[in-house]
């Protein structure tokens, strides 16, 4: 098999199949999560062909592969028994050497990771109908327009069915069960609940206040919008894995196969709606709140901010944090001001790759330059970061400048993210109004990625690889060929 080698290679320097405790794949990388992380062999891992780089962040270690890591993720899975394997002591109290902050980018990266790609691929549609509404290709009465739009909306309507499976699958539980909580949630039936009168009102005249419907055993419960939600189903997917691995050390194997479900589902869907639905959708909203009110306190030096530090904050795996607030802003608010700030990212990196193919004349750079700029295009920059501009050091830094001033000028035009789609090229889709269609902040999104992605063109041609550091550069390619 094509990528057989690599995927050994692999296994053997992350210390063996026994010394890793989970493994999943984003766009680019290999994400593993080892018993012992001593075991690693950093140096021979990124001297293996097929490996760009090496990255421990996040409570990870992150083998960089490029475009083809569905490939060897899946080779990876056939050689070993992963994929048979409960995962070991992955929930939110576990490993309290790795702190807080890396189980909380551990736990939203496993979650969110598996549905990324339909995620972004209905996203994409999405996008393709707002520009086909804004340019009146198709009527919305059409039946075309509804089916397609049904297409597009049909991923992040049952949104909480697809996290309650990774969810409850990243927690150690049964990944169906965490389906079912996420079928509750939006059951069709909840809808014409809350279409009649109310029988009273809980606190009345408060930020919470919450029309009451329906009890359940004389408790009062709060019925809020569950379509399309974020925090609710995976927070009762962890205490659905928890309760279920307690019940299943204390129930006979002769009726634990439906007893353990059953009773899973009988305690914790009830709970959901009563009490853990009902904080985690205002915990959910003051999450929101926080994110566009950092952003309205300047939206302009905020756009800076992030667009020239997102790039690091890929590096050690830590934009899962953003990817968390951005689909539960799109969730709460039905749209994102934050985390579409970092579209220029790939133009700004693709600018300083094109200017250090040209400058350093080395066919080692060529030949990884040319498809990490590609790849940059379409808003793939780890190829370019990791091949390119950081081991040159100059490049990535002016890539990141340029990709600061223009996510200011996208925070000074208020660019907001309407779907969650493909990035680069594709994501000035994500940026189209579905109500008032191409609105002027899509036309300053265009402006700010081609404004990144002249200006670090500009930047390299005065400040990048100069005459005296071509041996340099040509040395530091050596790792990279």
């Amino acid at each position: 098999m094509k990528y057989e080698k690599l995927a050994n290679n692999i296994i053997e320097n992350i210390g063996g199949e026994e010394n890793i405790e989970s493994l999943y794949h984003c766009a680019t990388r290999l994400r593993f999560k080892l018993k012992d992380e001593e075991k690693l062999n950093t140096e021979k891992m990124n001297d293996t062909e097929g490996v760009v780089t090496t990255v421990k962040g996040g409570g990870q270690v992150q083998v960089v592969i490029g475009q083809h890591v569905g490939d060897v993720y899946k080779l990876i899975m056939e050689v070993t028994n992963l994929d048979s394997k409960k995962p070991i002591a992955e929930n939110l109290d576990s490993e309290k050497k790795n702190g807080l902050f890396n189980q909380f980018i551990d736990v939203i990266s496993g979650v969110f990771t598996p549905v990324l790609g339909i995620l972004t691929a209905t996203g994409v549609i999405k996008g393709l109908l707002a520009l086909i509404n804004t340019f009146h290709w198709l009527s919305p009465d059409s039946g075309t327009y509804q089916l397609l739009s049904i297409v597009g909306d049909c991923f992040f309507y049952a949104f909480p069915i697809f996290l309650g499976y990774s969810a409850m699958k990243k927690f150690g539980g049964t990944p169906f069960i965490g389906m079912a909580i996420g079928a509750a949630l939006i059951h069709p039936s909840l809808s014409g609940i809350t279409t009649g009168e109310p029988l009273y009102t809980l606190f009345a005249g408060t930020p919470f206040e919450s029309p009451i419907y329906l009890e359940f055993f004389g408790i009062p419960v709060i019925l809020v919008s569950y379509i399309s939600s974020v925090i609710p189903v995976i927070l009762s997917s962890y205490f659905a894995a928890k309760f279920e691995k307690y019940l299943d050390n204390r129930i006979s194997s002769l009726v634990k196969a439906f007893a353990v479900p059953m009773i899973v589902l009988l305690v914790i869907i009830p709970l959901t709606f009563l009490v853990i639905g009902p904080i985690a959708t205002w915990l959910s909203q003051l999450l929101g709140l926080a994110a566009t009110g950092l952003y309205n306190l300047n939206s302009t030096i905020f756009g800076f901010l992030y667009g020239a530090l997102i790039q690091v904050c890929v590096m050690f795996g830590l934009h899962w944090g953003f990817v968390a607030i951005s689909i539960n802003n799109m969730s709460v608010l039905g749209f994102d001001p934050v985390t579409i700030l970092g579209l220029t990212a790939g133009f700004g990196q693709a600018g300083a790759v094109l200017m250090a193919i040209k400058q350093s004349k080395s066919k080692n750079i060529k030949a990884v330059g040319i498809p990490a700029f590609i790849s940059s295009l379409f808003g793939i920059t780890e190829p370019a970061i990791y091949g390119i501009t950081l081991k040159l050091k100059r490049p990535f830094i002016i890539g990141c400048i340029s990709t600061g001033i223009g996510g200011a000028i996208m925070g000074f035009a208020e660019a907001k993210q309407y779907a969650y789609g493909a990035n680069g090229i594709f994501g000035f889709l994500n940026v189209i109004n579905p109500e008032t269609g191409m609105d002027p902040s899509v036309y300053m999104t265009i402006i700010a990625c081609l404004v990144s992605f002249i200006l670090s063109i500009v930047l390299m041609h005065f400040f990048g690889l100069k005459k005296g550091s071509v041996e340099s550069v040509k040395e530091n390619m050596k790792k990279v060929s």
